[in-house]
């Protein structure tokens, strides 16, 4: 199994009456700059462990559940909303007590730390967004057909007809992650998955995601919104995205590459690099050579 270098040390936090799961690694020198590392749709927070290990500069860094995942209370809900990560967000910060902080966020998160950027851009000092596209384009006509899928959903999440399947043992779960990503080796799937998985009361492993997160929004994205958000990001802004490029399999075509491309130019201080050899979990595939993008980056 994967022998991790840095350890980490959990705390719970509480955050609009929730406790939130709060792992850091490092200790916090005075007047430094916390790297606050948010994760994606169905993932944990532990899953920055190899990149946190690969990284050379001794750093404080922050990455939380976010509610609903890993150790954070699962709130009392049966949908989940942009905004309350944005808030969640906000809090933490509050919470960490520092002028401005480093983000990066991966997919979910990084869609999370390009709204957030354009909200509050005095917190942030550089941004970081890992393959964080945003959503295609949508049109108002849609709208009541969007919420009929909402209100369909919820009804199914209550019936208990979206549950997340549960693995007879971590291997069983390991396998999963190892079939999901083809370039994962066993040892880290094998790590990760004790992170990503809980052994429940009759020996079964449940995923450490509530189902209410397989509820679809009740809004339409709004791409123009975003837009308006991204130009009022003031922090210097790296998007990574990885050569295996999954969007098209995504989208089916109703969202490219390119266009995700185009609305980056709405951020006024903005660079992108790809990292070879590597899928959407880029943080597991290439974790070396993300550890050196991001270092580079926030060297000044």
């Amino acid at each position: 199994m994967y022998q991790v270098l840095k350890n980490s040390t959990s705390q719970f936090v509480p955050i609009r009456n929730l406790q939130y799961h709060v792992r850091t690694w490092g200790t916090r020198k005075p007047n430094e700059r916390p790297l606050v590392m948010v994760h994606g749709w169905m993932d944990v927070s532990a899953s920055f462990q190899f990149v946190v290990d690969a990284l050379r500069d001794d750093r404080y860094i922050v990455a939380p559940d976010w509610r609903g995942y890993g150790k954070t209370v699962v709130p009392s809900t049966d949908n989940y909303w942009i905004p309350d990560y944005l808030a969640d967000l906000d809090f933490l910060l509050d919470w960490l007590n520092s002028p401005q902080v480093d983000l990066l966020g991966h997919s979910l998160g990084g869609n999370v730390v390009m709204l957030y950027s354009g909200i509050k851009p005095e917190r942030i000092h550089r941004l970081i967004n890992l393959e964080g596209f945003g959503m295609p384009r949508t049109k108002p006509e849609n709208a009541a057909k969007r919420y009929v899928q909402w209100m369909d959903e919820l009804k199914k999440m209550n019936k208990g007809e979206l549950d997340l399947k549960a693995y007879d043992s971590a291997d069983g779960v390991a396998r999963r992650l190892m079939k999901t990503n083809k370039r994962l080796p066993e040892d880290k799937a094998q790590w990760l998955a004790r992170q990503w998985a809980g052994e429940n009361a009759d020996g079964k492993w449940d995923i450490l995601g509530d189902a209410a997160h397989k509820v679809v929004n009740a809004n339409l994205y709004q791409v123009d919104e975003a837009l308006g958000l991204y130009k009022q990001i003031t922090a210097p802004t790296l998007a990574v995205e990885a050569a295996d490029n999954e969007m098209d399999k995504w989208w089916g075509g109703k969202y490219s590459l390119a266009e995700y491309h185009e609305r980056l130019k709405s951020v006024p201080n903005c660079r992108i690099e790809t990292v070879a050899d590597a899928g959407h979990m880029m943080h597991h595939d290439q974790p070396e050579v993300l550890a050196r993008m991001i270092e580079e980056f926030l060297k000044n």
